[in-house]
């Protein structure tokens, strides 16, 4: 496949579950474990201030380029480079234009990713700097112009008869691209003629419009009311804060959070509902447009998905829903409530519980828990702590959050800004889970078959929080610190699974129905998200009416059909370490295998040499059996306690 242009792609493809970063999206937010007590935020007079930072808890740039004077360079050769581009318009039926235009076009990416990952980089060590922010800028620009300027090619391939492009696929010269010839050709039914083509682009400003709508609505005007918290004091309810009210000891509290946020929402019930109506419809016309059955199917058809995939998650989940039930009813007991609200999930579970783990020691239990990955799996890991991959600690003005991003050819990086705590250390196997599986990639992989997808993204940073939490609970015999990690794993799969799950049928419904004619007023919406709620909730908690209007504030849902990707990484993680842990060195073997293979097929291929067949309803199965039993230990422990 096509290594395209990803240096634009948002890093919180890579952003930590458990400590979810400023940009991410609601949605992300919703899956953090919320409830942690031990989240605590270093003082802002102790914060020190970029150039106070130790070399040592840095991250090495100069790996990257050694100076601006060398990134003015490369950014001058991809400027001269793109000069030689227009040399194959109009001669990509040749073999050896082809493989020469494609070497020019591997070459342009790769230094263009480059720049842009530096800058980036740079900037989010002090995103108060103007400069690190004109580099990103500029590098930006240049991608705009990079992708302008190779927007041909595929056109032009695709433009020739099938006996000359099954000619180009079984030439010699172009084996190393047979991938990206075949998946051209893959997708060429849905590919129009370029004056269509160009019609769709430029109606793309115009199809932007309810995303754009909502995002200007629940970020700039949407404004909440001011409720008491805990000690009666009059506080600004936002979208920041709206968990931790949530998160409170008091139930009053987190009743007056839930109740005035999705009163808020209520109040403009109808042009919410227009606008999610609006994308659903903007779906459908490109779906129709591209002559795809459904938005489904268009949707699942980039990644070689099967619907099946899709249709199973759903449908498992549903066998499954008497054990969230469980969960629900001792999550209940836990709380000592006489009634369990929609608005007590995220209540904490074991209160005043501290654990103190300073990064260093963080590391070496990250590391002794992934000993089960082998030998050259830590070597590489240690490599990563002590080559200053890592931005460790937060300094004044440093992007808020973690991730793991980088370049090819050179090692990944991660962003931390660590505290020493349990959480903290969680992100850090998350985050190390994600250059792994890059750095494994990108070392045994060309460059256009070592950018994997997101479908498999999650896999490997989930994994390591799996391994660890596997370690962290044989290692400990403290009943409130077992207590406390089996609430923290379990909350994973409600939040994971089952309500990401309820969110994908969501949009299986209400795109469904809006394919068969239907009209989706704001009142249905509702009506569909109430519903799904009691199903998935079940009879034994109370489902409060105002989570009817929670659709409206869901971000991805203008991003169709994505949701399901949290869903089906976390139950193919939970698979792999299952495997792991049961079967030992073949299944190492075959995990490895899979994060050394990039994006070098499909990824429902890639998961299925490697012992995870996400085509069938077993890896999800195998990750409710997990759940199940993180279950009976909490009841085993809360019968004990």
């Amino acid at each position: 496949m096509k290594r395209t242009l990803h240096i634009f792609l948002s890093i919180c493809l890579c952003s930590t579950i458990v400590l979810a970063p400023v940009h991410a999206k609601n949605i992300d937010a919703d899956r953090t474990v919320a409830y942690y007590n031990d989240v605590r935020r270093v003082p802002v007079s102790q914060v020190k201030k970029r150039n106070e930072v130790p070399v040592e808890q840095q991250w090495k740039l100069e790996d990257l380029f050694a100076n601006q004077s060398a990134w003015d360079k490369e950014y001058q050769v991809v400027k001269d480079t793109l000069k030689k581009v227009s040399q194959y318009h109009g001669k990509l039926s040749e073999i050896h234009a082809v493989k020469d235009c494609f070497a020019l076009e591997d070459d342009i990416s790769l230094h263009t990713e480059r720049l842009y990952v530096y800058a980036s980089l740079l900037h989010h060590e002090d995103t108060a700097e103007s400069a690190p922010q004109a580099l990103v800028d500029k590098a930006s620009k240049l991608g705009v112009e990079v992708n302008e300027a190779l927007s041909f090619v595929t056109p032009e391939i695709l433009s020739l008869s099938d006996e000359q492009l099954q000619k180009l696929v079984a030439a010699p010269e172009l084996a190393s691209y047979q991938r990206t010839l075949e998946e051209m050709i893959r997708q060429k039914p849905h590919v129009l003629s370029k004056e269509l083509e160009a019609l769709l682009a430029q109606a793309g400003n115009i199809t932007q419009a309810p995303s754009t709508i909502f995002n200007m609505l629940n970020n700039a005007d949407l404004k909440f009311p001011k409720i008491k918290d805990e000690n009666g004091i009059e506080k600004e309810l936002t979208h920041g804060n709206y968990i931790q009210f949530l998160e409170s000891s008091n139930q009053q509290v987190r009743k007056a959070a839930f109740e005035a946020v999705y009163a808020t929402y209520g109040k403009l019930k109808n042009t919410l509902g227009a606008t999610l109506a609006s994308n659903i419809n903007k779906n459908i016309f490109y779906a129709q447009a591209r002559k795809y059955p459904s938005v489904l199917e268009m949707s699942l058809y980039g990644d070689k998905i099967p619907t099946e995939v899709y249709t199973n998650l759903i449908d498992t989940i549903h066998e499954a829903l008497p054990l969230l039930q469980r969960y629900m009813n001792l999550r209940q007991k836990l709380l000592k409530v006489d009634e369990l609200h929609m608005y007590d999930l995220f209540a904490p579970l074991v209160e005043e519980f501290k654990w103190d783990i300073p990064y260093e020691e963080a590391q070496k239990m990250v590391a002794e828990a992934l000993k089960p990955l082998g030998k050259d799996y830590l070597t590489v890991l240690n490599k990563g702590f002590e080559d200053h991959w890592i931005d460790i600690y937060e300094n004044e003005g440093k992007r808020s959050g973690a991730y793991s991003w980088g370049a090819y050819g050179t090692h990944p990086y991660v962003l931390l800004n660590h505290n020493d705590n349990l959480n903290s250390m969680f992100t850090l196997a998350h985050e190390m889970g994600h250059a792994m599986h890059s750095y494994l990639s990108d070392t045994n992989q060309n460059y256009r078959d070592a950018q994997y997808t997101i479908f498999l993204a999650e896999v490997a940073s989930t994994l390591n929080e799996a391994l660890l939490m596997n370690y962290l609970l044989k290692k400990t015999d403290d009943p409130k610190a077992k207590m406390y990690l089996l609430t923290y794993y379990a909350d994973q799969f409600r939040t994971t699974v089952f309500r990401q799950t309820m969110f994908a049928e969501f949009e299986k419904i209400t795109h469904e129905k809006m394919e068969a004619g239907d009209s989706l007023t704001p009142q249905d919406l509702s009506k569909i998200y109430y519903d799904l709620n009691v199903l998935y909730q079940g009879k034994g908690m109370v489902v409060d009416k105002e989570i009817e209007m929670e659709w409206s504030r869901i971000p991805h849902f203008y991003n169709s059909f994505y949701v399901y990707k949290y869903a089906t990484g976390f139950s193919a993680a939970t698979s792999f370490s299952k495997q792991i842990l049961d079967e030992g060195q073949p299944a190492v073997d075959r995990y490895l295998g899979f994060l050394k293979s990039g994006g070098s097929d499909y990824s429902i291929n890639i998961l299925q040499k490697a012992g995870v067949d996400m085509s069938s309803p077993e890896p999800i199965k195998q990750a409710m059996d997990v759940f199940k039993g993180l279950i009976e230990q909490l009841e085993e422990l809360t019968k004990n306690s």
